[in-house]
C-alpha cells in the first residue's frame, strides 16, 4: 500500500523558482551552442606552474622482458612481489610524454592498442592516447593478472609504492620525456579501480603531473558501507569477481560479515577506511580532473563531490565532469559518448605536456536527464532557491514492494546485465512526497531530508533502517539510480534524523515535479530487519538549486 501526501511548502523569492500542484512537463532542454561551451572554457589555469619536485624515492628499477612478448616486462616491486607491466611507446627511442593507464578491479592491465572510441567506462584508451602524443604503461595491479603479492585495495602502503617503482622504471627508458633525473612527464589515467589508484599514487609522489580519475572514490567506508549500511549489490558482485585472487584478509572477513547479517565490524569498517584515499587527497598538488557518474550506484556523486572539494580547498587546478555512465545503467539518454575521452586527453595536453594554449574544463560539466550537457563555471556556484515540500505517513516494515529491480528489458550492455538486478526502481510500499517546479531550475547537489518518526520492530541481528530516494514522474525513473540508507531508531518512542541525500543532477521545466519516496527495503542494500511499521509524524524534503549553468 502507498501513503501519499502533498503538502508543498513555497521558500522562494519573486524571481526564482515557485512551487506549484503536481503536475508534468514534456519541454526539451535547449541545445548547447558552441557559445556556450566557449563561455564554460577557460585560460584560468595558465597561470599554473608545476610545483618544485624532488624524487627521493627514486632509485633505478630494472625489469626482465616477458618470453614471448614484445610489450610485457616484469618488476621487482618494493617487497619482491613480481608486477607485470604493459609497455607501449608511442616511437621507439624517441622521447615522449607518458600517461600510465590502471585497470578496473580484479582485472589485469589494457593490452588492447588497437581499438577505437572509449574504454567500457568512457575512460581514454591505449590508441587515442598514443594518437595524442603519449607512450602508455599499463599494468596488473598487486594480486590480480600476471603480478604477484597480496591484494590490498590500492593501499598507499603497498599498491602506491609498486606504482612509485613503475615510475621509477619508466624514468629511465629511452622513449620517457623526462622534466628531470628520475622524474617523467608523466600523467594516470583510469576508471574504477584504476581511478583510485591515481589518487594514492599523486597524494604520495610529486612526479605525477596530472591525473584523470573516473568513477573513483573517496573513501571506502562511505561508499561500500554508507550510513553503516552494507551495499550488498556491489559489495557481494566485487567480492565475486575478486575472490579467486591472492585477498588480505579482511576482505574475505568483512564479505563474511556482512553475509551473516549486514554488519560489518569496527576492525574491518577501520581496515577499509585506512585504503583511502581518504585524507590523502589533501596532499595531492597535480591538476585533477574527476570524471563520475550520474547513475553510477557504487562510487557516487558524493564521492567525487568530496575529492572536488578537497583539492578546490587546497587551490589545486580541478574540475569535474559527470556523465551517465560509470558503476550503474544509463536508463536516460547519454549525450556525447566521445566527450569524456576529449576532454580527459585536453587536461593531459594543458597539464603533461604543458600546453598552455589548450582550453581545458573547468567547474562541472553534467550530462543531465533529457542528454543535454549543462555547465557551470563553478561548482556548487551560487545557490538557487531551494524547492521544498512536506508530508506523512506510516510505512509498513516488509520485505514486498522495495525499490527495485529495474526492468531487465532496460538493463542493456555489460554493466546493466551485472547491476539490473540491484539497481533502484519506484516502489510501491512508500510514502510519497511531491515535490513540483513551476519554472526552470538546475539541481545539482544533496537533497536533504528531514524527519521526526517513532516506530517498533521485532528484536534481530540486523540493523533497522528505511530507504529514500527521488523519483522523476515524468519518466517513472529514480533520479540517477541513487538511494540513500537511513538509520531509525524503533523503540516505540518519537525520534528525529536529519540527512543528505546522495547527490543527483536533474534539469527541472515548468512542471517538472519529482516525489520522494520513503521505502523500507532496497535492492540496492542488504535486508534490514523486517516486521513492525514507522510513522513518520512530520516529512521535510529540501531540494537545492544552483545558479550559473548554461545549457
Amino acid at each position: 500500500m502507498r501513503y501519499t501526501t502533498c503538502r508543498l511548502a513555497i521558500g522562494v523569492v519573486a524571481t526564482a523558482l515557485a512551487l506549484t500542484a503536481c503536475s508534468s512537463s514534456t519541454e526539451s532542454s535547449p541545445p548547447v551552442t558552441d557559445d556556450v561551451v566557449r563561455a564554460t572554457t577557460t585560460t584560468a589555469f595558465t597561470a599554473y606552474e608545476r610545483p618544485a619536485c624532488s624524487p627521493a624515492s627514486f632509485k633505478p628499477a630494472e625489469a626482465a622482458p616477458v618470453e614471448g612478448s614484445t610489450s610485457d616486462f616484469d618488476l621487482v616491486s618494493f617487497d619482491g612481489a613480481t608486477i607485470r607491466m604493459h609497455w607501449f611507446p608511442r616511437a621507439v627511442g624517441k622521447p615522449s610524454p607518458t600517461v600510465l593507464k590502471g585497470p578496473g578491479w580484479s582485472l589485469p592491465g589494457d593490452t588492447d592498442a588497437t581499438s577505437q572510441g572509449s574504454g567500457l567506462f568512457g575512460d581514454v584508451n591505449i590508441k587515442n592516447l598514443r594518437d595524442s602524443g603519449y607512450n602508455v604503461l599499463t599494468w596488473d595491479p598487486r594480486g590480480f593478472g600476471e603480478s604477484g603479492g597480496k591484494v590490498n585495495i590500492n593501499s598507499a602502503e603497498f599498491e602506491g609504492r609498486d606504482v612509485q617503482r613503475i615510475i621509477d622504471w619508466a624514468s629511465a627508458q629511452p622513449e620517457v620525456k623526462l622534466d628531470a633525473e628520475g622524474d617523467p612527464s608523466f600523467g594516470m589515467v583510469g576508471a574504477s579501480y584504476g581511478g583510485g589508484i591515481q589518487f594514492i599514487t599523486a597524494a604520495i609522489d610529486c612526479r605525477v603531473d596530472a591525473i584523470v580519475p573516473a568513477i573513483a572514490w573517496k573513501s571506502l567506508e562511505t561508499s561500500l558501507y554508507k550510513n553503516q549500511t552494507y551495499k550488498s549489490g556491489w559489495g557481494d558482485a566485487l567480492y565475486n569477481f575478486g575472490n579467486t585472487a591472492n585477498l588480505d584478509p579482511h576482505i574475505v572477513a568483512s564479505h563474511d560479515e556482512t553475509a551473516a547479517d549486514g554488519v560489518l565490524s569496527k576492525e574491518n569498517q577501520d581496515w577499509f577506511r585506512a585504503r583511502g584515499p581518504g585524507d590523502l587527497v589533501d596532499k595531492i598538488t597535480a591538476p585533477t580532473l574527476i570524471v563520475q557518474g550520474t547513475v553510477d550506484t557504487l562510487f557516487t556523486l558524493d564521492e567525487g563531490v568530496a575529492n572536488y572539494n578537497a583539492l578546490r580547498a587546497q587551490g589545486v587546478p580541478v574540475a569535474m565532469l559527470w556523465y551517465c555512465g560509470g558503476h550503474g545503467v544509463c536508463l536516460t539518454p547519454d549525450g556525447d559518448p566521445a566527450r569524456n575521452s576529449t576532454v580527459a586527453i585536453d587536461w593531459l595536453n594543458r597539464f603533461v605536456k604543458g600546453d598552455k594554449s589548450v582550453e581545458v574544463a573547468v567547474g562541472i560539466d553534467v550530462v543531465d536527464q533529457t542528454g543535454a550537457h549543462i555547465r557551470a563555471r563553478e561548482f556548487p556556484g551560487a545557490s538557487g532557491p531551494t524547492a521544498t515540500a512536506s508530508g506523512r505517513g506510516t510505512l509498513k516494515l516488509i520485505e514486498s514492494g522495495g525499490a527495485g529491480p529495474i526492468d531487465p528489458a532496460t538493463a542493456a550492455g555489460v554493466i546493466g546485465a551485472l547491476a539490473g538486478g540491484f539497481t533502484p526502481a519506484k516502489a510501491s510500499n512508500s510514502i510519497d512526497v511531491d515535490i513540483a517546479f513551476a519554472t526552470a531550475a538546475v539541481v545539482a547537489g544533496a537533497p536533504k531530508l528531514t524527519a521526526r518518526y517513532r516506530g517498533s520492530s521485532p528484536a534481530g541481528a540486523k540493523p533497522t533502517r528505511v530507504f529514500a530516494q527521488l523519483v522523476d514522474s515524468a519518466t517513472g525513473l529514480v533520479l540517477g539510480n541513487q538511494i540513500t540508507p537511513i538509520e531509525v531508531l524503533l523503540d516505540g518512542t518519537e525520534h528525529e534524523f536529519s540527512v543528505a541525500l546522495e547527490t543527483v543532477a536533474f534539469s527541472a521545466k515548468a512542471g517538472s515535479k519529482l516525489t520522494l519516496q520513503i521505502v523500507a527495503t532496497t535492492v540496492a542494500y542488504a535486508k534490514p530487519r523486517f516486521g513492525g511499521s514507522v510513522e513518520f509524524v512530520d516529512i521535510d524534503v529540501e531540494v537545492p538549486t544552483s545558479t550559473g549553468f548554461s545549457q
